[in-house]
C-alpha cells in the first residue's frame, strides 16, 4: 500500500527557448504511479542552476512553502534541475528536512521517502563534507607551495635577465612587437618596460641641462 503523499513539482530549463513539459509530464506520471497527490507546482524559467536561490523566485518560493507545510516530498526531474554543485544540492535537501520535507529526483532516483533514499542523503553529506575538505587542503597546499617558492600572489616576476634583453633591444631601436616575439613575452610587458625607460630619460634631462656652463672668463 502506497502512502498518499503532498506533491509539489519544481520545474526549471536553463534557457528560454528550452520548455518545462517534458520534466512536468515525466513527475506526474511518477506521482500517479507511487499514488501521491500533486498540489503544487514551481518553475524557473530562462534562470542558470549557477544562480542562487535569491534570483530563483520559484526555488525561493517553494522554500518557502515548505516551512508552511503546503506539502510532503518535492519532485524535481535531476539534481542539475536544483543546483549545480554537491553543495547546492545538499542546502537544498537541508533547508527541506528541516521543514519534514521529502525529495525525489527522478534521474538520479533519489526518494528520501524511503530508508535507502535517506541513507543515500546521509551519503551525500559526506561526500559534500569530503568535498569542502578537498577544496580547503587544495588551497592550503598551493599556498605553502607558493611560500616555500618565495611567491606571494600575483604574477610571477620577470627574470632580471629577460628584463635587461628587453631595455637592450628597446635601447637600439626594436619595437615593442618584435621584441615581444623575440624573446617569448607579452607587448603587455614590453610596453610597461618601455614606460618605464621613457620615465628615467625624461627624469635625467632636466638635471643634464641644469648643469651651468663653465665660466670662461
Amino acid at each position: 500500500m502506497t502512502d498518499t503523499k503532498r506533491a509539489a513539482l519544481y520545474l526549471r530549463v536553463s534557457t528560454d527557448d528550452q520548455t518545462t513539459e517534458n520534466q512536468r509530464q515525466a513527475l506526474r506520471q511518477e506521482a500517479e504511479r507511487r499514488g501521491w497527490n500533486i498540489v503544487a507546482e514551481y518553475e524557473d524559467a530562462g534562470i542558470s542552476g549557477a544562480k542562487g536561490r535569491d534570483k530563483r523566485p520559484g526555488l525561493d518560493n517553494l522554500l518557502k512553502d515548505a516551512t508552511r507545510g503546503k506539502f510532503d516530498v518535492v519532485m524535481s526531474w535531476a539534481v542539475d534541475r536544483l543546483g549545480r554543485s554537491l553543495a547546492d544540492l545538499i542546502s537544498t535537501l537541508n533547508d527541506l528536512q528541516a521543514s519534514n520535507v521529502d525529495l525525489f529526483l527522478h534521474q538520479q532516483a533519489l526518494d528520501t521517502t524511503t530508508p535507502s533514499g535517506r541513507a543515500m542523503f546521509g551519503m551525500l553529506g559526506v561526500f559534500s563534507e569530503f568535498e569542502r575538505s578537498m577544496i580547503r587542503a587544495r588551497i592550503r597546499a598551493g599556498l605553502d607551495r607558493a611560500r616555500r617558492e618565495g611567491r606571494t600572489g600575483g604574477r610571477p616576476r620577470l627574470a632580471h635577465e629577460k628584463v635587461q634583453q628587453i631595455r637592450n633591444r628597446l635601447a637600439r631601436g626594436d619595437g615593442v612587437l618584435r621584441t615581444a616575439k623575440a624573446l617569448g613575452v607579452g607587448t603587455a610587458t614590453v610596453q610597461t618596460i618601455k614606460r618605464r625607460m621613457q620615465s628615467a630619460q625624461t627624469s635625467i634631462a632636466p638635471a643634464s641641462t641644469s648643469i651651468a656652463p663653465a665660466s670662461t672668463a
